[in-house]
């Protein structure tokens, strides 16, 4: 599958703009990180793009249906990674690529989220800015703690660092991205 395939996918099952821009933030994270892991970039950016990919469609089902439709194109790796994208489905993490995903998906709508709120969105936003935002429950209370936390364990890497890696890849994208 390429990228092509990979959107057109995608936007089979999602409209809504704010799910797709998540996806689309989450691509350019993995796309980044697999650059610099010196891994397959653009298979780990398809898994970025597509691991919501049913969520709005099928909510009830999530992520059963995108995987099972990658699997039927022979991606297995990226179906197993979207498969353990969230603790606590209990997916083993097997691959560099499983924990990189649940490594940054989470934290990146969290960073998005933090911008939404900053008058220089991404441009002025700094990496203590978005721990302080983490302590603070009840700024973007959907977001599990939990979750960013476990996922850069899982990843091995250090919150502040991963963080800070994040901001810079998307500030990199912000006029695309709206941030």
């Amino acid at each position: 599958m390429n990228r092509l395939e990979a959107r057109t996918l995608l936007t089979s099952m999602t409209k809504s703009e704010s799910l797709l821009r998540h996806m689309r933030t989450v691509e350019l994270v993995m796309e980044a990180y697999a650059q610099k892991l010196h891994q397959d970039a653009e298979r780990w950016a398809i898994a970025g793009l597509l691991h919501d990919a049913d969520y709005e469609a099928f909510p009830d089902k999530h992520p059963a249906i995108i995987v099972e439709k990658l699997k039927g194109f022979d991606e297995n790796e990226i179906a197993h990674a979207i498969s353990a994208h969230y603790t606590h489905w209990n997916v083993p993490y097997e691959t560099l690529l499983d924990k990189a995903l649940i490594a940054c998906d989470e934290i990146t709508g969290f960073i998005v989220a933090c911008c939404q709120v900053r008058p220089g969105g991404i441009s002025s936003l700094e990496t203590k800015s978005v721990i302080k935002k983490l302590k603070d429950n009840g700024f973007a209370a959907k977001v599990d703690r939990n979750e960013v936390h476990k996922g850069a364990e899982l990843f091995g890497v250090e919150l502040q660092e991963h963080i800070g890696f994040i901001i810079e890849t998307l500030k990199r994208n912000k006029e695309e991205l709206g941030i």
